[in-house]
């Protein structure tokens, strides 16, 4: 038995962050209704294909089922009050205020089932100037002051590598909330709205940065603290081969090793030595050999020392692959797509390993049914 059987979700939202938090809940065993309208949803459609799917739809619809709804007609709500009755969790991501819905704000639904746990993920959060301002990660990111921490030599910005902030600031706290209010449901019988704000868990990834503001006085300057480029402890070098080594040796244990293996001069171990001087000169010896010397050099020593390793290589790791990472599948257009690695324990899951994504209204009946 999985930990979420039984536990049923609406799911109405349209964009990576809620699809990703109903994909966690859908693999630890919640049944998930995905709410399309005529024609399905944006995403099916999109490039690259597998067959008449889009990708990203197959994977981050991996087990739901579909239901197709017009959420204009004035009559939606009455067409959707059984199955809201039955519901558990019901998570949309549109902005407060937006007329697109009517009839499924929190007070209707609430008001048809009192149990119910009403999941709002937006940029800004429900309440506030910017609430109803439309907003990506990357926006959050950037007004947040997350973006502006970590700055280039040349005193540029860089693009995060990914919707990192949509998933880690947007998906997994609406995770973590969701089960929250399950369990207070188990205490008080009662359901609740939970305001997720992608820009408020920005500033949980800055804990350090605000923490030494406070103790300090000093803000963090972009490029130049421990975490974001000032210390060629924590520091990316590039190899004669053009690949990289990612140092992380903060702790005296690491560096001391670290150096050991490089030979570095006694004056430029030091904490107080000129942290550009020591870039300089662990720059000069990482240039000087090639990353799998690099590799050898650093195999078991305790170095905090990586080499970058490409995505494709990083899935073929023997590691990733013996800890089954990329086991699961998603049948789509004839094809199995690995399914989205997702931080839910293996005895948590399916033990079926290959699931298809939801044909367009393959729930049509649960509108009968509720």
């Amino acid at each position: 038995m999985r930990p979420l059987d039984g536990i049923r979700v609406l799911d109405f939202t349209t964009l990576l962050s809620g699809s990703m938090a109903s994909l966690v809940l859908a693999e630890a065993g919640a049944e998930v209704i995905k709410i399309e309208p005529k024609g399905g949803d944006r995403s099916r459609n999109q490039a690259p294909m597998v067959g008449e799917t889009g990708a990203d739809f197959a994977v981050l619809n991996r087990g739901k089922k579909s239901l197709v709804v017009d959420l204009h007609a004035s009559d939606a709500l009455r067409r959707l009050t059984k199955l809201i009755e039955s519901v558990d969790v019901l998570i949309d991501d549109r902005r407060p205020g937006d007329i697109d819905r009517p009839g499924l704000e929190y007070a209707e639904v609430e008001a048809i089932n009192g149990r119910l746990i009403y999941c709002a993920i937006t940029g800004w959060g429900q309440e506030g100037p910017q609430a109803n301002v439309e907003a990506s990660g990357l926006n959050c990111g950037a007004e947040t002051g997350l973006l502006s921490l970590r700055a280039g030599s040349d005193g540029g910005l860089a693009l995060p590598t990914g919707p990192v902030s949509d998933i880690a600031a947007g998906s997994f706290p609406a995770v973590i909330n969701i089960l929250m209010a399950l369990r207070h449901r188990d205490q008080t019988g009662r359901g609740c709205k939970l305001d997720v704000a992608v820009a408020d868990a920005m500033f949980t990834f800055q804990y350090w940065a605000i923490a030494q503001a406070a103790a300090t006085d000093q803000w963090p300057v972009p490029g130049k603290e421990l975490l974001t480029g000032g210390s060629p402890r924590y520091q990316i070098y590039e190899t004669a081969d053009g690949k990289f080594v990612a140092v992380a040796a903060i702790d005296d244990r690491h560096w001391e090793n670290l150096c050991e293996r490089l030979e570095l001069d006694e004056e430029l171990r030091d904490r107080n030595a000129d942290p550009d001087s020591v870039g300089e000169t662990l720059s000069a010896i990482f240039r000087a050999r090639n990353a799998k010397f690099w590799r050898e050099k650093f195999e078991n020593r305790d170095v905090g020392c990586s080499i970058v390793a490409s995505l494709q290589e990083a899935i073929a790791n023997p590691h990733f692959q013996e800890r089954g990472l990329f086991d699961r599948k998603v049948a789509v257009g004839g094809k199995e797509l690995p399914a989205v690695v997702v931080p839910v324990q293996p005895a948590f899951r399916d033990v079926e390993t290959v699931l298809d994504s939801p044909a367009l209204d393959d729930a049509a009946d649960l509108l009968e049914d509720g």
